[in-house]
């Protein structure tokens, strides 16, 4: 199979991480939840998990890194802890759904889009600056579109933010592990990012970065403070009620610990040469759009003129090749680049990821498209 759909899950792992994974399962007990052995170890690979991931994206404190079961679990905990019934809350044309959606369930949330023009780093800045008025009381964006690729321009709205003392929730599902991600530099209020896409760790993992002081969304025991009612007040307990994926923060330890070794300019070179080569073939077809620009990263979107998207995503797949197609969770996105109505087709990229599939993937897009033309 020539897997190019990295964006929703990195399929192909480092090797070291099912083997941590697995270990653990055999070898590691609940943390904080007794004295011996097992536990202590379970212990450990949690903190060195966190001490990782703070070097990895500017946190101080390692205690300030929580361990999530994904991006989203982390995204509701920043709304929640932020997001109070009757603010008002300024977000990117490009943002996910969730962002979206646990925005809509608070009450009587107000939601003002920024909606830059599509890989146009000074418009969606300007729409940021001129949106972000004193009725706003949170920020939220997105480092990197999960449709197109756009890389957002999160320094200098960032630096916005600062500047007008509005916090920021940093939705970085698409950029952790292959652009530079840096919680004090960007003075963001929290950070979120999964473990299981460009840190190459299992699914069912994430992290949430805290800058500022957060509210617990789950409440339960911590193997801390057992005495009281109230949840603990100090990090990252506060935050992780009930017992931990302990297998699944062995198997993202190592995952990091992979894109550390390799480095994240060279994976984003790799991810985006290839991108930028697969591009390149598929413009070249008659009919066919592809969406992309000056600021993108390793993954991108097409459409073509009288075919479905589905329909050329279950191609490819009947062929070996793994996309996605649709509207990617992001409806959001589609309607601010206009292509709500049918969705696209993505390809995403990988540190293993190789110019031979990419190459053959044009291959079978090419036949795909000439058949479908022929049979009209």
């Amino acid at each position: 199979m020539i897997y190019l759909d990295s964006a929703a899950t990195t399929l192909e792992k480092p090797r070291g991480v099912p083997a941590a994974s697995a270990w653990a399962m055999t070898h590691m007990a609940s943390p904080g939840r007794g004295g011996h052995p097992a536990s202590a170890l379970a212990a450990d690979a949690m903190y060195r998990c966190r001490e990782t991931a703070a070097e990895l994206f500017g946190v101080g404190d390692p205690e300030r890194v929580i361990l999530t079961s994904n991006a989203t679990h982390g995204l509701n905990i920043a709304i929640h802890s932020l997001v109070r019934p009757g603010a008002t809350v300024l977000i990117s044309g490009y943002e996910h759904n969730a962002v979206t959606r646990p925005l809509y369930a608070r009450p009587d949330v107000k939601v003002k889009i920024a909606a830059g023009p599509l890989f146009d780093s000074d418009g969606v800045y300007g729409a940021f600056r001129r949106e972000l008025t004193s009725e706003v009381d949170v920020v939220i964006c997105n480092h990197v579109s999960n449709v197109f690729g756009f890389i957002q321009p999160v320094d200098r709205i960032a630096a916005l933010c600062r500047e007008r003392g509005v916090p920021l929730i940093v939705d970085a599902s698409q950029s952790a592990g292959v652009l530079p991600v840096d919680l004090t530099r960007w003075g963001a209020a929290f950070v979120a990012m999964p473990g299981h896409k460009g840190l190459y760790g299992p699914q069912g993992t994430g992290l949430l970065l805290c800058g500022a002081e957060a509210e617990p969304l789950l409440y339960g025991g911590t193997g801390s403070q057992s005495r009281f009612q109230e949840m603990p007040d100090f990090l990252p307990d506060r935050l992780e009620a009930g017992t931990q994926n302990v297998c699944g923060a062995a198997g993202l330890l190592a995952g990091m610990r992979f894109v550390r070794e390799k480095g994240i300019s060279r994976i984003h070179a790799h991810e985006t040469g290839l991108a930028r080569r697969l591009m390149d073939r598929l413009a070249g077809l008659p009919g066919v759009t592809v969406y992309r620009g000056p600021d993108q990263s390793g993954l991108f979107s097409v459409t073509v003129d009288g075919m479905d998207c589905e329909e050329i995503g279950a191609a490819l797949a009947r062929r070996g090749v793994a996309v996605r197609a649709g509207l990617h969770c992001s409806p959001l996105a589609h309607r601010t680049a206009g292509t709500e109505e049918n969705g696209t087709v993505r390809f995403s990229f990988s540190a293993f990821s190789t110019a031979r599939q990419t190459d053959r993937a044009v291959e079978i897009f090419r036949q795909i498209v000439s058949q479908s033309r022929g049979a009209r």
